[in-house]
């Protein structure tokens, strides 16, 4: 299995979670781990995937992500877990 980061930022309102966590089912992403936060409006979810069970592409599945974070009016990133750990030691 290889882990992967979601992040979710942006102005709360009803319904990221479900689009969010409903996309993933219906793509055959098992989420790990989760947790979110409002802080003065600005919704913040941090999720760790494993993507393997999804007949799609990392690639695709993080372009698709990012268009319904558009959708949403939120910012939707997928990393591999290995690339994010790097980029935090920086």
């Amino acid at each position: 299995m290889k882990k992967s980061i979601i992040t979710v930022v942006g102005k709360d309102c009803v319904g990221i979670i479900a689009r969010i966590c409903t996309y993933l089912a219906d793509n055959g992403v098992n989420i790990l781990d989760i947790s979110q936060t409002i802080v003065d409006g600005y919704f913040n979810m941090m999720m760790i995937a494993d993507t393997n069970g999804s007949a799609k592409e990392f690639l695709t599945i993080s372009e698709e992500l990012e268009a319904l974070g558009r959708e949403i009016g939120c910012i939707v990133k997928l990393q591999r877990e290995d690339i994010f750990n790097r980029m935090q030691r920086i």
